[in-house]
């Protein structure tokens, strides 16, 4: 299905698209418009079973919660702060919803909570905290949505959770991971702003680890590396349970016939022009009957601006999707 999104001229560019989604001025905007989402937020940390917590940020309208609630994972490296986020958040809560931004293991300010690592082939954990975000809020509608690796987590939970322990009414991913080896590649051999961007990054999240757990004894290997592929070929065989990238990859890739046990209604929104993620990567994935896919011309990765304000259509997009 082809989405027709036109954004204006000046902000056609895919890479004022991306950068935009959430840096510079957007993060500011998007801040200032999600001032009621946050102050209603209360702080909740989730017990996800073996000793794991994550963290996230419970916000419920007052006069009526219960009815209908969205929740929210991020990309890599982001948070439950990031502007993409913040900014479909308030307007979902701005029009009803009660909102969940659940944080991933050592995002957002959350290094503290668990010794490991994060790798993003730690599923059952964020299931597990689908689980407890519903037994402590009850709903009478659950919706998920993920940006980025936040869409690649929730096709898999789409695809793979327990319906005796959770459910979900609908799922959206925006410019999911697929095949993340494709999508390292891409990254890797993007506009140089984008490796450098994810590099930096990562790094920073890894020193906030290592000062909490300093046991981990990483800090030669981080001030050594120079790229992605230099911490690729350190950290997974160290501090995932694969020896081989290949393997790593193919743990949390949803190519192939991976999404074919698609259990709910679950749409991927994507831009042709996304610099990092390809959207043609989409081609590798099984389309189950539950499963539809949407692609604008125009968008970049999690951009999606609609105007020169910095709205998001996909603000837009999932409150038509979730009513």
């Amino acid at each position: 299905m082809t989405s027709r999104f036109v954004p204006p001229r000046l902000l056609r560019n895919t890479h004022t698209q991306s950068l935009l989604a959430s840096a510079g001025p957007r993060k500011y905007l998007s801040l200032r418009r999600a001032k009621t989402l946050t102050a209603a937020a209360e702080e909740v940390i989730l017990d996800c079973g073996d000793q794991v917590r994550l963290q996230g940020f419970y916000s419920a309208h007052s006069a009526q919660p219960g009815k209908k609630l969205v929740i929210f994972l991020h990309g890599w490296l982001g948070s439950e702060s990031s502007s993409y986020l913040l900014s479909a958040a308030a307007k979902l809560y701005d029009n009803g919803f009660d909102v969940f931004r659940l944080n991933l293991r050592d995002h957002g300010d959350t290094h503290h909570l668990n010794s490991e690592l994060f790798h993003s082939a730690r599923l059952q954990e964020v299931i597990n905290a689908m689980a407890e975000i519903q037994r402590l809020y009850p709903h009478d509608t659950y919706y998920l949505c993920g940006f980025s690796l936040g869409g690649n987590f929730a096709l898999r939970v789409s695809a793979e959770h327990n319906q005796d322990n959770t459910r979900f009414d609908s799922v959206v991913a925006v410019c999911p991971v697929i095949n993340p080896e494709c999508a390292m590649a891409t990254i890797s051999t993007a506009m140089w702003v984008y490796p450098w961007y994810f590099v930096q990054k990562w790094k920073r999240s890894l020193r906030k680890k290592l000062a909490h757990f300093p046991e981990l004894g990483f800090g030669e290997a981080l001030q050594s590396a120079r790229n992605l592929d230099d911490m690729n070929r350190f950290f997974v065989p160290q501090h995932t349970p694969y020896l081989e990238l290949c393997d790593y990859f193919k743990a949390y890739s949803v190519a192939g016939e991976r999404l074919s046990g698609i259990r709910v209604p679950t749409h991927i929104i994507h831009a042709a022009d996304d610099p990092v993620v390809s959207a043609a990567d989409l081609q590798q994935a099984s389309r189950d009957g539950r499963l539809s896919v949407e692609i604008t011309e125009h968008g970049g990765h999690c951009g999606f601006l609609k105007n020169y304000r910095l709205h998001s259509w996909i603000d837009d997009r999932l409150l038509q999707l979730f009513t």
